[in-house]
């Protein structure tokens, strides 16, 4: 979302950013001089030990909750700021039928677990039914066979407001800056993200494997708001956020990467021209589903996060993403740039029914 923000804010429009108060640090990093709106969304609770299809599945009344409180905030909110167009990052419930209302989302397909899987239309349908809401939905990806997102948003049938908009990333392989780290040594790049307490689990188990393999270890923790600069002890340095120029930078030059398989951080590594060792978050079906799906494919590799903390060898190779993705993601995203800003009185979009 922060690279659609920011390709909006450069051609000269006027955006305003809402989230939850936890993302204000980040934005305002990626988007120096936006105004910023406190707009909580749903924070699903993640755990240590249940699986998570049990802990979501537990929440939907929540979920719900949240999807009418939403709706029912963004029309103030239209009125008070005179907003024109509201984008929307897979939240169900801004839609507003008076101005456009854009809808992000990589999986029309929401993956259930392998027990449920033949419910796994009832999803489609509910979410088909969120989507015609809008006036556009945006898939951050690449028709045809090369792409990223598999049977999440391939074959199967979209919704008719659906487009392709390429790959949505803030980095570009053509502005990478030299990466520094101290003595111009070799090094491998760990990016954590997600929710607690998932998120130190993975820290844990990939600094213990470093430990022991006895090499550098730049680990990007994604703590917007906290000290920038690098706390290194033995082989291991920790920062804790960097300007996304720079980040760039310590991606492109590590020796491997190992990463979630959250698609935000696929998308931005590929962009970079970069695989890496993806390790998904335990019970999140889209993640376990993209690793799988990217390693099958032979451009990422990937372990469980399980397999991980028991293991004290893994072997980074550098598998080929195909340029494609990248060359053609502009010409995707110029074309979704055009329809999210062409003239209302212009659209005549009829979405299916519910």
């Amino acid at each position: 979302m922060a690279a659609l923000a920011g390709r909006l804010d450069r051609t000269g429009n006027n955006v305003i950013i809402a989230a939850s108060d936890s993302l204000k640090d980040f934005f305002s990093s990626e988007l120096p001089g936006t105004e910023f709106i406190s707009f909580p969304g749903f924070r699903p609770r993640y755990s240590r030990h249940l699986p998570q299809y049990l802990i979501l599945f537990l929440q939907i009344p929540l979920l719900f909750h949240h999807l009418v409180k939403e709706h029912i905030k963004l029309r103030s909110l239209i009125g008070k700021y005179k907003v024109d167009i509201v984008i929307s990052d897979n939240r169900f419930g801004l839609w507003n039928k008076n101005i456009k209302s854009v809808y992000v989302t990589h999986q029309i397909r929401i993956p259930f677990p392998a027990l449920f899987r033949p419910f796994e239309f009832l999803g489609v349908l509910f979410h088909r039914c969120i989507i015609n809401r809008y006036s556009l939905c945006l898939i951050p990806d690449l028709p045809g066979d090369v792409n990223l997102t598999g049977r999440l948003s391939h074959g199967i049938r979209l919704p008719e407001n659906a487009m392709f908009a390429g790959l949505l990333s803030r980095f570009s392989k053509n502005e990478i800056p030299d990466s520094t780290v101290p003595g111009q040594r070799k090094y491998y790049t760990a990016i954590l993200s997600g929710p607690e307490p998932q998120k130190s689990i993975f820290k844990e188990s990939v600094i213990r494997l470093f430990t022991r393999r006895e090499e550098d270890l730049v680990v990007l923790e994604g703590r917007p708001g906290r000290i920038r600069e690098g706390r290194t002890e033995g082989r291991i340095t920790e920062v804790s956020h960097l300007p996304a120029s720079q980040m760039a930078g310590l991606i492109a030059g590590a020796e491997g990467v190992i990463s979630r398989s959250g698609y935000s951080t696929i998308m931005e590594l590929v962009s970079l021209g970069r695989s890496a060792f993806l390790v998904p978050t335990p019970g999140q079906t889209e993640q376990e589903y993209l690793a799988d799906y990217l390693s099958v494919k032979g451009w990422f590799s990937s372990i469980t996060q399980n397999e991980l903390r028991h293991t004290d060898i893994i072997t980074f190779v550098s598998p080929a993403v195909p340029i494609e993705l990248i060359s053609e993601s502009e010409s995707l995203l110029e074309k979704a740039l055009g329809e999210i800003l062409k003239d209302q009185k212009d659209e005549n979009h009829s979405g299916d029914s519910c």
